[in-house]
């Protein structure tokens, strides 16, 4: 049974002294509640959708288009983190975040989040078309509500329903090229989907005692180690041959094709690393950690096929 765990005596005793935490503006901080990371990634994947569509957009559209998923991002992570606060003060990894470490107050940080998202989406359906907006719209509203408020603290399940916003974002760059959705936004779509479970199970067993201490039921958490290599085992499976997708559709070519499978190479051999290591070396926070290893292993494989999708079609594939 999951139980949530007090903060540090430390960490405690300086949110009730009111030490170091006292809330003042601070732009950082506001830059830092936007989760700065993930946007960043966001933003590239979209950026890669709207590069690799069928069609044309002038520069300044094209533009508009990547700076408002990237608003739209932004407020879709204030908002998370100012739902998530009370967890993130007992996680280690979150607990310096501005709202748990009292640097900001609760208010702000959501008023902030609702503005961005209603200045994207609105800015999204003016400048670019309507279609973009709307997914942009569904991105946001699926990672706060149905990732965030509902499924993350319901389900083990969490990180494979809750992963269909994490894999818009090129959708939402390609309609904004296209107007529509068709065979080639869907194929990036699906690789995202399929990698943000191993890629997000192998930090919750980095993390476990995180997720733990907070009462998260991530799978590691709720069903064991094991079980957890399993389920991750079997997206990796269905991953790889997706990244080939693109090629059998026509986005891509040889060049992407040689660099996805010499990636899935890598992949597999994270993979089968974590697959034999020990359960106590697993959940052992460590740099040695073959889940640890995984995890950025895999950050660095979305972003090394994502760059390859582009290479190919901007380099080698004739114009469409």
């Amino acid at each position: 049974m999951l139980t949530k765990n007090p903060p540090s005596t430390r960490f405690a005793a300086e949110l009730k002294s009111g030490e170091h935490t006292e809330p003042r503006f601070n732009l950082a901080d506001y830059a830092v509640l936007m989760k700065p990371r993930v946007m960043s990634l966001v933003v590239f994947t979209a950026l890669v959708g709207l590069l690799l569509a069928p069609g044309s957009i002038d520069p300044w559209t094209a533009t508009a288009a990547i700076v408002f998923i990237a608003l739209g991002a932004g407020a879709a992570g204030a908002i998370n983190m100012w739902y998530d606060r009370d967890i993130d003060l007992q996680m280690s990894r979150t607990m310096n975040r501005p709202l748990p470490a009292g640097r900001m107050q609760p208010g702000p940080a959501l008023a902030f989040g609702i503005i961005m998202a209603l200045a994207a989406v609105s800015s999204m359906a003016y400048y670019v078309n309507l279609i973009s907006a709307a997914l942009l719209l569904v991105t946001i509203l699926y990672y706060v509500f149905v990732y965030t408020v509902w499924l993350k603290r319901l389900t083990p399940q969490n990180v494979v329903i809750g992963g269909v916003s994490g894999a818009l974002p090129p959708v939402v760059g390609w309609a904004s090229v296209t107007g529509g959705i068709d065979a080639g936004a869907l194929s990036l779509f699906l690789i995202i989907l399929l990698w943000t479970p191993p890629h997000s199970w192998a930090l919750a067993l980095y993390r476990r005692g995180d997720y733990e201490a907070a009462g998260v039921p991530m799978l590691p958490v709720v069903a064991g180690v094991q079980a957890t290599k399993r389920q991750m085992t079997f997206y990796t499976v269905l991953l790889l041959p997706a990244t080939l997708i693109p090629v059998a559709i026509g986005i891509s070519g040889m060049v992407y094709a040689v660099v996805a499978l010499t990636c899935a190479l890598g992949f597999a051999f994270h993979s089968r690393r974590l697959w034999l290591a020990a359960d106590d070396v697993i959940v052992n926070v460590s740099k040695s950690n073959p889940a640890r290893g995984l995890f950025f292993f895999s950050i660095q494989y979305l972003f090394a096929l994502f760059v390859a999708l582009l290479a190919d079609r901007l380099f080698f594939l004739p114009v469409f």
